[in-house]
Parts: structure tokens; C-alpha cells; sequence
């Protein structure tokens, strides 16, 4: 079994944007006409410098009148208008267009590894806590959402407004130019040790995030047994802990922000003092105009508006990056449990069931079952019993392939169920577990599972079945009454009735009941016992059960322990046989009697 945890492999920035890049490709089109858009923004974006620059030397001409003057000042000014307003336009229409393109891209992004989720095995799924999961699909997609709608036009854009400005500087003046790039070199050593230490501090922050998640999905969930205990002190202490860890790594993220955006601005602070200087002896020497400095002055301001820009973009694209390295170690998960490429689709099978030699193991060289052989035939119910972890549910999970073995073979209708596809299998097996598992919504929905092919006349006729309407319809909304969070506006029976008819309702060929009458009243139980008599008559069933009493009518009885079978029969025949079976029976019962005195 391949591990899955939340072990995050530092990738390189190029592979990760590659990646991202790959998912934008069905809206090349699109993206096109956003980089179209931008290079007309670019262009409007160049004229304000040159128009305050022709302002200023018409204010500054001898040669002109008044009259003159002002006319040229009011048609540049309308022209300033008017370029301005058409950049407001493409700028308005080129945001609309890429909050689509990356909107698109990350609900296509968020399906793709809530869906790969789904496809990971049980074994792996547990290895990593949900609340890192949900991060994953939440939080971190919506980090890479900000780099496609935010960043990745702008990012190019400020690039290309960088080059345009240092051409228009080196036209206006060769000589002030090459004085102000000496500030270059610095800045870039600068941008180079930010890129290092910020992508380093973002890594620490979605970690700790992913942490913080974790903990509250925990400690949410199992409130009621802190309540019980009294340790509320103690989690609100490792809450706190791990709030701090978060704190300080933002702080650290902050300090390598704070540091290297100061040093930006200084260096454009310097750019600035030597255009100031250098521009005015040229000026002196009437080497050019007052409003040409003055466009010169304004061009050197928008060289480094962009460099400046570029942090704060190079802030968010480093937390991208940090949020698709976690999203690809998802994606990059191998499921542990695959459809063979031959792999047939099983359209019915009778529930004959066989066990051939099966070794298994969770973790190596602990083997959970060693050499387990049996047969089921269709119809029959069969049961198995023994201490905790002799390998009962374990047999279970192994047939509707939540792992899959290390030796020997499990057939259905004499088939592997390796050969067969796991959706194809698991579409003719009805599960009702110990721990129920009720979604938010309605009865109804809880039942059919949101499947519309399931009509409500076969939900209500599968509840009757089973005893569940004795409840459901007390409740005011009957079948359309709501189900809170995890079904905990009823009682465990309740719930368990509810799940025994959702499986009741697609049909089975093959019902497993895992401890399903563990945590519920008698009452319950024995709506559930007539259930299952019923059932016995329909498919065939495979029972594990602490309380012999709900499996005496079974057609075989399999006794575990660890990991063998040590005795096989009907429950006379195990009586019979006075060996474990025989002393787990004589052990209840003298709780029973004791229960009852």
C-alpha cells in the first residue's frame, strides 16, 4: 500500500508553473484576447507622461500666445480624456474576461482532486485528517484562483510596461538613463533573495494552515467527548499552540515582505534624485525641455511602480506556488486500489462467495489474516464472530475492496473481484455499519443517496420493510423532514434504521451488516431481527455481531481468531463442539442472567 500523507515534495517554480499553465489551455482563445486587450492598455498607459510633458512645454513656450496655448492645452486635455475613458473600457472588459477564464479554471482544478480524492482507497484516505483534505480542495484552490485572476495577465503586463518605459527613457535620454540603471543590479539581488526566503515562509504558512484545519475538523467533531471529560482547558492550550505556529508564520512571511519592498522604493527614491539632478544641468544647458524632464521624471516613477507592483505579485504568486505544490501531492497520489485494464462490468451475480487462501495486512509483516478459506453459497447468511481484531471486518472491507490482499484470491460468482470493476461491485452490495453516517438534507435524500432513478413509493416501501417508519412518520415533515449534521437529531437506532433502508433500496445481491445492532435499543434490535429473517429470504448475507442472539438462525457461524478461522457451523453444531464458540454463548448468557436479576 502506497502511503499517502501530507508530506509536501518541493517542486521546482518552472515544473509548478508548467502544471498551472496546463490548466488554461482549454481557454487559450480567450487568453489571447486578454493579452490583446492588455497591450491596448499598455499602450494608453505610455500617454500620460507625454501629455503632461507637452502641457508643460506649451506653459513654458515663448513663441505661443495665451490664446494659443490654451487652445493646445484644452485639445490635449480632451484627448487625455478620451484615451483615458477608452482605457477604463478595455481594462473594465479585460478583468471581466480573465475573472472568468480563472473562475472557470479552478472550479475545474477544485473537481478534478475532490474527485481524485474519491478515488484513493479507504487505507489512504485515513492516513491524512480530513481537515487537511477539505484545505486542499478549498482554501489552497482558491490560492491558485488568486494567481490566475490576479497575477498571471498582470504579472506579464508589468513586464512588458517595465521594458516599454526603459525604451521611452532611452529615447528621451541616453545619458540620464544609463546613470539610473546602475539602481537595477541592486534591486534585482534584491527580488532574487525575496523569491528564495518568501517561497520558503509561504510553505511554512499553508502547512501550519492545513494544521489549524485539521484540529478544529477534530475537535469540532468530537466536542461532546471533550465537554465529557472536562479538557476543555487542555484544547483550548493546543489550539493556541497551534494558532501561534500560524501567527508567527505570517509574521515571518510579513518580515521578508516588509524588508524587500522598503528597499525597492529606496532605490527608486535614488533613480528619482539622479533624474533630478542630471535632468536639471541638461536642462541649464538646453539640452532639452522643461516638460521633457518633466515626462522623464514621470516615466522613472512608472519604472519602478511595476518593480514595486511586482512584490506584491511575486507575494501571491509565491503563495500559489506553495498552494499547488500541497494540491499536486494530491493529484499525484497513485489510488492504491485500480480497475484492472480487462476489468469486466458485472451486470447481476447470485452471492456465491469464496475465500482461497487470503493473507492480508494493514502495515507490514503484521498479518491481520493468515490463510483464510471459506465458501458462501447464494442466499445463505453466514456470520462471523471472535474477539476484537481477529480479522471480522476486516473480511468484510475485503469484499467490497476498500484494500485489497497480499496473497490468495476472493471470488464472486467464481470471478476475482480483481477482475471486476469496483464500481460494478460495490452497485450489488448493500453496507450497514456500526457508525452511521448521515448527510445533511432530508430523510429521503439520506435514503436514495440524491439518486433521482429512485422512486419515493420504493423509499417508503424499504422503510416500511425494515421498521423505519415507525418513526418517520411521527415526524411532521415525514420523509422531507430535515437531517441535521451527521443525523444527530435522532437516536443511534433511528439512524441505524435509516441506513439498513438505504440499503434495502438499491437492491442488493450481497447485504453486510458490521455490528449494525452494537449501539441500539432492544426495541430497535427487534425491528431489526425481523428485518433481517426477511432478508434472509432475499440475498445472500454476511453478518459480524458481538450478541449471538441476532445471528442463532444464520446458516454458518465462522469463528475468528487472529486472523484464522478456528471453527465453522450452524450455532447447534458450535454448540456441540464446546470450544470457543460454546464459551463466548455461555459467557453472554450469564451476563444476560446477571442483566436481568
Amino acid at each position: 500500500m502506497k502511503d499517502f500523507k501530507d508530506n509536501t515534495r518541493e517542486r521546482s517554480d518552472k515544473e509548478v508553473l508548467r502544471r498551472l499553465i496546463s490548466y488554461m489551455k482549454p481557454y487559450k482563445k480567450q487568453f489571447a484576447l486578454v493579452i490583446l486587450l492588455m497591450f491596448v492598455g499598455l499602450a494608453i498607459q505610455m500617454l500620460p507622461p507625454l501629455i503632461m510633458g507637452f502641457i508643460v512645454n506649451i506653459i513654458s513656450s515663448n513663441t505661443l500666445t495665451r490664446d494659443e496655448q490654451a487652445i493646445r492645452i484644452v485639445l490635449i486635455g480632451v484627448s487625455f480624456l478620451i484615451a483615458l475613458g477608452l482605457g477604463n473600457i478595455v481594462m473594465y472588459y479585460q478583468n471581466i474576461l480573465l475573472q472568468k477564464i480563472g473562475q472557470k479554471t479552478v472550479v475545474e482544478l477544485r473537481n478534478e482532486v475532490f474527485n481524485h480524492i474519491e478515488q484513493l482507497s479507504i487505507g489512504q484516505i485515513n492516513q491524512v485528517p480530513v481537515g487537511k483534505l477539505v484545505t486542499r480542495v478549498t482554501n489552497d484552490t482558491n490560492t491558485i484562483g488568486e494567481m490566475y485572476t490576479s497575477v498571471a495577465v498582470n504579472l506579464i503586463r508589468n513586464v512588458l510596461f517595465l521594458f516599454a518605459v526603459l525604451a521611452a527613457l532611452f529615447v528621451i535620454s541616453i545619458k540620464i538613463t544609463l546613470y539610473v540603471i546602475i539602481t537595477i543590479p541592486f534591486v534585482l539581488a534584491a527580488t532574487i533573495l525575496f523569491r528564495k526566503f518568501s517561497r520558503a515562509s509561504y510553505r511554512r504558512v499553508r502547512a501550519n494552515v492545513s494544521e489549524v484545519n485539521a484540529f478544529l475538523s477534530e475537535n469540532l467533531s468530537g466536542m461532546k467527548v471533550t465537554q465529557i471529560f472536562n479538557q476543555e482547558d487542555k484544547k483550548r492550550k493546543e489550539f493556541k499552540f497551534h494558532s501561534r505556529k500560524l501567527r508567527n508564520s505570517y509574521l515571518q512571511e510579513i518580515l521578508v515582505f516588509g524588508i524587500y519592498r522598503p528597499i525597492v522604493y529606496l532605490f527608486s527614491m535614488i533613480g528619482i534624485l539622479i533624474v533630478l539632478y542630471i535632468g536639471y544641468q541638461e536642462v541649464m544647458a538646453g539640452v532639452i525641455l522643461a516638460g521633457t524632464l518633466f515626462t522623464y521624471y514621470m516615466y522613472v516613477g512608472d519604472f519602478f511602480e511595476p518593480i514595486q507592483q511586482l512584490a506584491e505579485q511575486f507575494n501571491v504568486l509565491q503563495n500559489a506556488f506553495a498552494s499547488a505544490e500541497k494540491v499536486f501531492d494530491v493529484l499525484d497520489t497513485k489510488p492504491d486500489i485500480i480497475d484492472e485494464p480487462d476489468a469486466i462490468e458485472l451486470e447481476a451475480f447470485t452471492g456465491s462467495i469464496e475465500f482461497k487462501d487470503v493473507w492480508f495486512q494493514y502495515v507490514p509483516d503484521v498479518w491481520v489474516l493468515k490463510g483464510v478459506s471459506f465458501k458462501v453459497k447464494p442466499g445463505d447468511t453466514v456470520a462471523f464472530v471472535g474477539s476484537t481484531g481477529s480479522g471480522k471486518t476486516t473480511i468484510l472491507s475485503l469484499i467490497v475492496r476498500n484494500y485489497d490482499i497480499q496473497k490468495g484470491s476472493i471470488l464472486i460468482d467464481g470471478v476475482d473481484i480483481r477482475k471486476i470493476k469496483r464500481s460494478s461491485l460495490r452497485k450489488h452490495i448493500g453496507q450497514m455499519l456500526q457508525d452511521v453516517f448521515l448527510f445533511s438534507g432530508t430523510i429521503v435524500n439520506n435514503i436514495t443517496l440524491n439518486d433521482d432513478a429512485i422512486a419515493k413509493e420504493d423509499v417508503i416501501s424499504a422503510s416500511e420493510y425494515v421498521g423505519a417508519n415507525t418513526f418517520i412518520d411521527r415526524l411532521p415533515d415525514t420523509y422531507d423532514h430535515i437531517v441535521r449534521e451527521r443525523g444527530n437529531n435522532f437516536s443511534s437506532g433511528q439512524r441505524q434504521l435509516i441506513s439498513f433502508a438505504r440499503a434495502l433500496v438499491y437492491k442488493p445481491s450481497l447485504m453486510i451488516l458490521d455490528e449494525a445492532t452494537a449501539n441500539i435499543d432492544s426495541e430497535t434490535e427487534e425491528l431489526i431481527q425481523e428485518s433481517l429473517e426477511k432478508m434472509m429470504n432475499i440475498s445472500t448475507m454476511l453478518i459480524v455481531a458481538h450478541r449471538l442472539s441476532t445471528i442463532q438462525h444464520s446458516d454458518k457461524i465462522l469463528v475468528m481468531q487472529a486472523g484464522e478461522i478456528k471453527e465453522e457451523g450452524s450455532h447447534q453444531e458450535l454448540l456441540k463442539q464446546r470450544g470457543l464458540y460454546y464459551n463466548l454463548y455461555q459467557l453472554q448468557y450469564e451476563e444476560k442472567e446477571l442483566q436481568t436479576a
